[in-house]
């Protein structure tokens, strides 16, 4: 056996000098702009412990040249190091031999357990440890030489060959700054962030020992541990587990229980307060009490559990006492939602009434006028600059496509030019003096239906389009207002996800049916000519000498003799192009003539690609043509109150203005409902009643001006929302960055509705992108939000095989036939909310939106509370019906398979988002 000499251990304290606060300023460390990444546990009021990296020092070579090398590292799953590939695994989840942990118990039992050591140095803390009765003065300075050797670590770095770092000679270490510069590179430092501690586990076998010797210390202050840490960090922890040789690995493995036992939440959480050994005891066999036992012969050992998509809370896992502690929801009388984090309606701030008229209005400046400063100083980050370019390029789309269909439902009164400048004037203003910022306004579906039927009636009646459609704006302005003065906005609490559900699919179908159908009337107006086909043919008409016209034949020769003329050069009038057919005096004759054949089959390869692309890339490009005036001539910007209409129209259109008054209310009180849903941490509050507020103003100015009415557009809003995700940068090797809410500001919507307004001088240049593009995006938006609403994947239920249905939670609490019944009526409702948008009773479509409240009402008598709470959520009032009992069962800590299951972890409400890189 060789062990090291005092020169070759002591360029080891090179690096315990070095003040913790330097290591910390390193890469990766230092303040992160979005916050720290434990929101939980900050939200509950459990103490923040910081993130602790352990590593797995192993004892190598006995009986020759002994060396300690790193075999394995932790901070929330395991990686191994592969020495044959010279790599690191990748993250997974560590599993552990329950005799490994049997004899860890028995190690720190009968070994030495040292709490609150005071050690500064590594020199310090082997002292401390190897003076142990056990062993003899010399047995003790050799142990002592052996610890303070230092490790080999293999560092990857981005770019080069991993490198081995192992001190074997004095000559390594002559740069003792630049080693520690290299360490403090270590890409996987940049991973955890500021605060971070390490964790030192040191484990094999030496022959020199007679009996198993075991260490458990806890510093009193964390000091860096020279180089026994591949990263810099401050140690808490030190454990050594050292004994003769025996068969098989034990002591690595016995190693690898301690570092598993330290990347434990809950048993780091303990050993952090433990005051004596009883307590760190406690805690291993409070861990051994959660343990899983998978059985011999029917999993593979060899194979690597990647990590879940979604951990457990730590603090579902904390002692109970703890947890009534820390949290006095948890106790007997706290509401159902907080205890067992299910999503029960308990009524914001913001949907209380004050009642007093404008109450609610009030309230909703008071609380955004504190956060007015910050709405501008928060979008001062990179992030903000990708978002406005792709929700410009959204809008851009929404306004150019809503403006063309609008032109074809008013026969020009109103168009794309219109569109664009009431899109960049109402969003503008909505975004300087709304309530929540985030949402984008825009034409929807719903509104453009409304408009066609408006048109129609004054088509059919002879009456003046614009001018009615003035005093209906008013009216509907004047009914928001009302609505806006007796807080009616509080009603939003009735609209749970039944309602959302209904609404957001159909609207995702309208923009589906929509990019469809556009692309097939493209193709009756432009369809493919095959050979052979009636509209293929192109002649030239060319008079011959005598005045008489030449015989016709198609431009595609159809014998030989006409190939042969063509090959030989002879002149045959009717095979020239048209434009020589033309520069000889011929007349070109033919649909073929004026027809480019490929333009549908172009324009569909434009479609799919563009779609495509979107869906894959989440990237998204914009389209076409614009006038450059109004688009009706002759109409002015001011729209005439009267018009050709007789006075008492004005009176009568208050009758209309009623139901699009519900349109708009549904419209944009749903949309908001969904921006403020509790997993999208939303810090700065709604504002309904100051959001309708804007929105009636708007609908005046709009209809003042003869422009489009706009409200808030559910797709393109939750895109914007979802470009502004903010989440942790520090990352744990394997694990998903933290989500740590929106960026809230003003903005970034505010730059895209004047980048809108500026477009219109880019008529030139946008006329040139092909429509069809246009129509895959449209496509993708509807696709993807449709596609991300629970509702979508309960109909994938209906077509599916009982063994090939996915594990979802609902289907543990509710039988599979009440969920094909809660399905069916859904869909029953969204298809009779499609028939009458698509015939003439479509006046009453907004009443029909309002009608899905009652029908989820109505589902009260159909469905026990505890159903509806799984497949939709409980409307106020009736969190009362829910049997306790009921909601306990999921997360007792009883053993069973489904608490270990990271399916109960996901949230119950569906997050409607389109994902964007």
């Amino acid at each position: 056996m060789k062990l090291p000499s005092q020169e070759e251990f002591d360029v080891s304290s090179a690096y315990e000098n070095v003040p913790t606060g330097e290591l910390d300023s390193g890469p990766g460390s230092g303040p992160s702009p979005d916050g720290s990444s434990d929101t939980d546990n900050r939200e509950l009021g459990i103490p923040e412990d910081p993130l602790l990296f352990i590593q797995l020092n192993e004892l190598l070579g006995w009986p020759q040249a002994l060396e300690w090398r790193e075999t394995g590292r932790w901070v929330l799953f395991e990686e191994k190091l592969e020495v044959d590939a010279g790599r690191w695994s990748a993250p997974h989840v560590p599993t552990l031999a329950l005799p490994s942990l049997q004899q860890l118990r028995s190690l720190l039992a009968e070994g030495l357990v040292l709490l609150d050591c005071p050690a500064q140095s590594l020199l310090e803390l082997m002292e401390q440890v190897t003076r142990l009765e056990s062993l003899s003065p010399e047995l003790g300075g050799q142990l002592q030489s052996l610890l303070l050797q230092r490790p080999q670590h293999l560092i990857q770095i981005t770019s080069t060959r991993p490198c081995w770092r192992a001190a074997h000679t004095r000559e390594a270490f002559h740069d003792e700054e630049a080693l520690l510069k290299e360490q403090c590179q270590n890409p996987l430092r940049q991973k955890l962030p500021p605060g971070a501690e390490a964790g030192a586990v040191l484990a094999g076998e030496l022959g020199i020992l007679a009996q198993p010797l075991g260490a458990f210390v806890r510093l009193q202050d964390p000091v860096v541990l020279g180089s026994l840490t591949e990263v810099p960090l401050p140690s808490r922890f030190f454990c050594l587990f050292l004994g003769p040789p025996t068969l098989g690995r034990s002591y690595h493995e016995i190693g690898r229980a301690m570092a598993i036992l330290l990347s434990d939440p809950q048993f780091q959480w303990s050993a952090r307060r433990a005051s004596n050994l009883h307590d760190l005891l406690a805690a291993l066999d409070a861990f051994l009490e959660e343990v899983t036992v998978l059985p011999p012969g029917r999993w593979d050992p060899t194979a690597r559990m990647p990590p879940p998509k979604c951990l457990p809370s730590h603090h579902k896992r904390l002692p109970w006492q703890m947890r009534e502690v820390k949290d006095p929801s948890a106790r007997c009388g706290a509401p159902a939602e907080d205890r067992h984090g299910l999503r029960l309606h308990a009524p914001s701030p913001e949907l209380r009434r004050t009642g007093r008229l404008f109450g609610g209005l009030v309230q909703d400046v008071r609380r955004k006028a504190s956060w007015y400063p910050s709405d501008f100083l928060d979008a001062l980050h990179p992030q903000c600059f990708s978002a406005v370019l792709y929700i410009y390029l959204a809008t851009l789309t929404n306004a150019i496509t809503f403006g063309g269909l609008l032109g074809e439902a008013t026969d020009g009164a109103q168009g794309v030019l219109e569109s664009f400048l009431g899109t960049a004037v109402a969003g503008a203003a909505f975004c300087l003096m709304a309530g929540q910022p985030l949402t984008i306004l825009s034409s929807t579906g719903p509104v453009l239906v409304f408009e066609r039927l408006l048109f129609s009636f004054s088509r059919d009646y002879s009456l003046d389009y614009l001018p009615f459609r003035l005093w209906v704006g008013i009216w509907v302005a004047t009914f928001c207002l009302a609505l806006v003065a007796t807080e009616a906005s509080v009603l939003v609490r009735y609209f749970t996800r039944f309602t959302e559900e209904g609404f957001c699919a159909l609207i995702s179908l309208i923009f589906i049916y929509d990019a469809v159908s556009k692309m097939l009337s493209l193709t009756r107006a432009y369809p493919i000519q095959w050979p052979g086909s009636p509209a293929y043919g192109c002649f030239c008409q060319y008079p011959d000498p005598g005045g008489n016209e030449s015989q016709w034949i198609k431009t595609k020769p159809n014998d030989r003799d006409d190939i042969i003329s063509k090959d030989l050069g002879l002149v045959n009038a009717s095979l020239l192009p048209p434009p020589e057919c033309a520069r000889r005096g011929g007349r070109p004759r033919g649909p073929g003539c004026h027809t480019v054949p490929d333009i549908a089959l172009f324009s569909l390869l434009l479609f799919l690609t563009s779609f495509l692309f979107a869906m894959a890339l989440k990237h998204v490009k914009t389209s076409r043509f614009f006038p450059s005036i109004p688009t009706l001539p002759g109409r002015g910007w001011l729209v005439s109150p009267f018009g050709a209409n007789p006075w008492w129209l004005s009176v009568a259109a208050a009758l209309p203005a009623l139901l699009l008054s519900i349109l708009i209310f549904m419209d944009q009180q749903i949309t908001a409902v969904i921006l403020h849903r509790p997993e999208y941490r939303l810090r700065k509050g709604a504002g309904f009643h100051l959001d309708l507020f804007c929105v009636a103003m708007l609908m005046l100015l709009t209809s003042v001006l003869g422009l489009p009415w706009y409200v808030s557009t559910t797709v393109i809003s939750l895109a914007h929302m979802d470009s502004l995700h903010r989440e942790s940068r520090a990352c744990a090797p394997g694990e998903a960055p933290s989500f740590l809410g929106i960026r809230e500001q003003r903005l970034t919507g505010l730059v895209v509705f004047i980048l809108t307004g500026i477009s219109i001088f880019l008529a030139p240049v946008l006329k040139f992108i092909p429509m069809p593009v246009l129509y895959g995006i449209f496509l993708y938006m509807g696709v993807a939000a449709i596609s991300s609403i629970q509702f979508t994947k309960r109909v994938q239920l209906l077509l599916m095989p009982a063994k090939h249905q996915p594990d979802l939670l609902l289907l543990r609490h509710v039988p599979l036939g009440r969920v094909h019944l809660f399905t069916a009526i859904q869909l029953a409702c969204l298809g009779l909310l499609w028939i009458i948008k698509s015939t003439p009773a479509a006046i009453i479509f907004p009443i029909m939106l309002l009608g899905l409240v009652g029908v989820r009402k109505a589902l009260e008598w159909v469905f026990s509370a505890q159903e509806l709470l799984w497949l939709d959520e409980l409307m106020p009032g009736k969190e009362k019906n829910i049997p306790e009992k009921g909601l306990e069962a999921e997360y007792s800590h009883s053993g069973s398979d489904i608490k270990d299951s990271e399916l109960m972890y996901q949230p119950k409400a569906p997050e409607i988002n389109i994902s964007v890189n």
